[in-house]
């Protein structure tokens, strides 16, 4: 696949198929990641990867007590558009995928943000050259619990940057309608 081709069929995935992904696929993806540049070549992601279907479950459900109680203390919140979703029984964060990988970080480092969603775009590109789709899903951020935080292994100096959900696509979408470069200035 070329870049060029990749760069088109990189979807957002929200369809999975009932398929575990083997761990070494998911290692690849990881080893790929990492090729990301970062400022001063610092590195700062780290990964957490879960495939266990229960704790998936459990995290979106913790996930979408979160949203909804920040919605419930902050009628303002820019997630109140999202509250019907939120409160539907059916609503998975994750969409049923069978994996979800956490990148993420020290909570003081600088361009931990940057460095992490350069690391989060290189991720996806790699799935989607090795035939499976992914979705940044920035609801699963929301683990308050610290309990749950620390099972899955998420210190209290860690800042989750990027949730982002992997599996076998069972269906791609077509590629949504983009408006044309905002070129502000050209200066030659």
């Amino acid at each position: 696949m070329t870049l060029a081709e990749l760069l088109v069929k990189r979807r957002s995935i929200r369809h999975f198929q009932d398929k575990p992904v083997p761990l070494n696929i998911i290692k690849s993806i990881l080893a790929d990641s990492i090729l990301a540049p970062s400022a001063g070549n610092e590195q700062p992601w780290k990964f957490i990867v879960v495939s266990k279907r229960e704790v998936i479950d459990r995290i979106s459900e913790v996930c979408k007590r979160s949203m909804l109680d920040r919605i419930a203390s902050n009628p303002d919140d820019y997630a109140l558009k999202y509250e019907k979703m939120l409160k539907k029984e059916y609503f998975h964060i994750f969409y049923h995928a069978p994996v979800i990988i956490y990148i993420v970080g020290d909570a003081d480092l600088k361009n931990l943000y940057v460095d992490c969603a350069l690391a989060a775009s290189y991720l996806m590109m790699s799935a989607t050259s090795k035939g499976l789709g992914s979705c940044w899903v920035n609801f699963g951020a929301e683990i308050q619990d610290p309990a749950l935080r620390e099972e899955i292994g998420i210190s209290d100096n860690h800042k989750i940057v990027a949730p982002i959900v992997l599996g076998y696509p069972e269906k791609i979408p077509g590629i949504p309608k983009r408006r044309e470069p905002q070129i502000l200035k050209i200066i030659a």
